[in-house]
């Protein structure tokens, strides 16, 4: 049985958001994956209903998006946020795909990453998405492995924004 539980932000999360968002900054990273722009925000308030009104009525992206965090079961610990695209565009296809995601520095190489897209996928099935296209930074060794992990296929490689990139394909159906 998973050790996490996808649960989607909220006001009465905000103290543990804001704490986890912390973490990264004390960790001198420069994003929060998955987090619909977390480490950018100043304002909760704002980050927040940005956050809701993607899902349901504005767009990013062109498309409609859910953000979640993952929270253990346990302690009631944010370890990660996952944000699942609903659809893709062709430019989402070429450099973005349908899932981001991130684990808090402190928790990684614990195996939640692939606890949190098993759970994530889940979700996409249930969305009736097909198959759910991922990518990540060449050399982010932890990120496709999680991918590979869940049955990602190595599919391509290419370059966005000076980077290399690998795109993993994972079927549902």
């Amino acid at each position: 049985m998973s050790e996490l539980i996808l649960v989607k932000p909220s006001k009465v999360l905000e103290e543990k958001i804001l704490e986890y968002k912390q973490e990264y900054l004390d960790f001198a990273e420069t994003n929060i994956n998955g987090s619909c722009g977390l480490y950018r925000c100043n304002d909760f308030d704002e980050w927040l209903e940005v956050v809701i009104s993607i899902e349901k009525d504005k767009l990013l992206d062109n498309v409609h998006a859910s953000t979640f965090l993952s929270v253990r079961k346990s302690d009631n610990r944010i370890i990660g946020t996952i944000q699942l695209r609903h659809s893709l565009t062709d430019e989402l296809e070429k450099h973005g795909g349908h899932i981001g995601y991130g684990i808090r520095p402190t928790e990684r190489k614990k195996g939640y990453g692939k606890q949190q897209l098993l759970l994530a996928l889940e979700i996409a099935k249930d969305m009736k998405i097909p198959k759910v296209m991922i990518t990540c930074d060449r050399y982010n060794i932890a990120s496709s492995h999680t991918a590979m992990s869940c049955g990602g296929i190595l599919t391509d490689e290419n370059f966005h924004k000076g980077k290399e990139q690998e795109i993993y394909w994972i079927n549902l159906y």
